[in-house]
């Protein structure tokens, strides 16, 4: 097998068994709330997105608001969730789970496809959920969950966003900012993993210290 034919979920289904999350470098648990004067991902919607595609931008927000309510509520993330906000993404009627192998970076990484890879992607979303692993960590591990599984034929790395969005935002966290969160990442780095989980608690204590809500106080986001 070549490293083209390489299968990259595979791969990172077995890095993310390596990854110390509980003890990721910097990824402490953030104390919520944390509501920074802008709202990041706003403000990236509205910035290079837009520049991008108004269109695109305008359905992102949109899907935004729906996760944001979703996790004021409570919800569990689930993949009827994720497809939910997905439809809204792209535009389209129906958000199905990809039904054959799944290829990204120019075909350089492909993502296989099991009669159990829908379900260990149940399993891994109900992950972002557990206590026993810091906010941040678990924040960062469900976007590399969704950029791997590649669950969608389109429009997965905003998927991934809004994932480790929601996460946080069911806990009362909001970044300040987004944009270091989306570069390429690699399904054979654990490190890169373990960074991705200090980087979303770096940008969670940025964002309580540009907070409008006082220290000490239990208003939720």
């Amino acid at each position: 097998m070549t490293a083209g034919e390489a299968d990259s979920l595979a791969v990172w289904c077995r890095v993310r068994q390596r990854v110390r999350w509980a003890e990721a470098a910097g990824a402490e648990d953030i104390a919520s709330p944390v509501a920074p004067r802008v709202d990041g991902f706003l403000a990236w919607c509205e910035g290079p997105v837009r520049r991008r595609d108004p269109e695109r931008a305008e359905r992102l927000r949109s899907a935004y608001a729906l996760a944001r309510a979703d996790a004021a509520q409570g919800v569990s993330l689930t993949f009827a969730v994720l497809a939910r906000w997905q439809r809204v993404v792209l535009g389209v009627a129906g958000a199905p789970f990809r039904t054959g192998v799944a290829y990204a970076k120019g075909g350089r990484e492909r993502y296989g496809l099991t009669p159990h890879t829908e379900s260990d992607f149940a399993r891994c979303l109900r992950d972002s959920a557990d206590p026993t692993v810091p906010l941040a960590a678990r924040a960062a591990r469900v976007y590399l969950d969704v950029a791997f599984f590649h669950p969608f034929d389109d429009g997965n790395a905003r998927a991934a966003l809004l994932a480790l969005t929601f996460v946080l935002a069911r806990e009362g966290v909001v970044l300040g900012q987004v944009g270091p969160i989306p570069i390429t990442r690699y399904p054979d780095d654990p490190d890169g993993a373990a960074d991705l989980a200090t980087l979303v608690a770096v940008l969670a204590s940025a964002g309580r210290r540009k907070s409008r809500i006082p220290t000490g106080s239990n208003i939720k986001s």
